[in-house]
């Protein structure tokens, strides 16, 4: 799988705008984090049951929809700088593959256009922008639209150091684009709209509680790392957290998402889901962290470098070849199913 992962890579890599690719890949700071995340993962070690029945194994869950996989896209922005077909193209594999996929607050397709492409359940990220009554907006239009469930990110009250180097470079994308959601409940000239839509640095746990009042819809507060942190977000009304790092673009040097996983589970205890991404590289990986207590996993970069390299079927080998491995992993270590993976499985390496 990580050999088809690096093909794919490369192949968009040769066909993505320089600047686009520069974006995509770039972390914060010295890259510590992004360099780290997928290493984390292989110094944990597997402990298989014998003698199970793993004629059939299955991968289907319940989380916040029905899935058949616990492999999930991960909200990132702008598909369509990646693929002329965007974030509609990634929406049909999600669907094909029945995977979960959250889509982006900064979408560069129109939030009605994703719902109807998948034609079944999905998420949406929500950031806390200045502008309350675009977020506010955002997230009911998604309601209305169909989503399922919320994901509120909490590890961004403004965008994460750049050394010169990573300096955030323009994108070739226009307005219309770039504000193909927000455009609509933007008052005033457009040259004054991404200051309002940026993100706010006065967000707390309450707008946990805010969110899920307004639309109805469960929470999963995304950006946690500490246990002490997952327990009072609980507390403040989320349904779920999702420990992630941001793919290393925000905190450089904040823990691996492989790490900080067991403290998080363990103070949840049980109470929520627990969701997880960064560096998830193969069905290995995927078969780690749901042993460490994920009740699913997502991928963001993997994601982008199938769509770049050949639109919606580049998105659906990802999906399927890292569901198609993680089975397989699960077979060799006893589980039949979901329910089989747990903590007995994994050790420290």
């Amino acid at each position: 799988m990580r050999e088809m992962l690096r093909g794919l890579r490369d192949q968009a890599a040769r066909t993505c705008d320089p600047q686009v690719w520069h974006y995509l890949n770039r972390g914060a700071g010295e890259n510590v984090s992004v360099e780290e995340a997928t290493d984390a993962w292989s110094t944990w070690r597997l402990r298989p049951h014998v003698l199970r029945d793993v004629s059939h194994v299955s991968t289907e869950l319940s989380l916040f929809g029905r899935w058949r996989t616990p492999i999930g896209v991960a909200p990132t922005a702008f598909h369509r700088l990646v693929h002329p077909d965007g974030e509609l193209a990634t929406a049909r594999a999600a669907a094909h593959c029945g995977s979960p996929m959250v889509l982006s607050s900064r979408s560069t397709t129109r939030i009605e256009d994703v719902a109807a492409g998948i034609g079944g359940p999905w998420w949406f990220q929500v950031y806390s922008m200045r502008d309350r009554e675009v977020t506010e907006a955002l997230a009911l239009r998604a309601t209305r639209a169909g989503a399922s469930a919320l994901v509120l990110t909490g590890d961004t009250p403004y965008v994460g150091y750049r050394s010169a180097g990573q300096a955030v470079r323009p994108l070739p994308m226009s307005d219309e684009l770039a504000l193909v959601n927000v455009g609509e409940h933007l008052r005033g000239p457009v040259d004054e709209a991404w200051d309002r839509i940026d993100q706010r640095a006065d967000q707390t746990v309450a707008d946990v509680r805010a969110l899920a009042e307004l639309t109805g819809l469960p929470v999963i507060v995304k950006g946690v790392l500490r246990g002490d942190d997952a327990h009072e977000l609980l507390a403040a009304g989320a349904s779920g957290v999702w420990v992630s790092n941001h793919g290393g673009r925000q905190l450089d040097r904040a823990v691996p998402t492989a790490r900080a996983l067991p403290e998080v589970v363990a103070a949840v205890g049980g109470d929520a889901p627990v969701i997880v991404d960064g560096g998830i590289r193969s069905g290995f990986d995927a078969l780690t962290a749901l042993a460490l207590g994920a009740a699913a996993v997502f991928v963001g970069r993997p994601v982008l470098w199938g769509l770049g390299a050949d639109g919606a079927a580049g998105v659906r080998a990802v999906l399927s070849g890292l569901t198609d491995e993680l089975a397989h992993a699960m077979g060799l270590a006893g589980a039949a199913g979901l329910s089989a993976v747990d903590q007995s499985l994994v050790v420290a390496g």
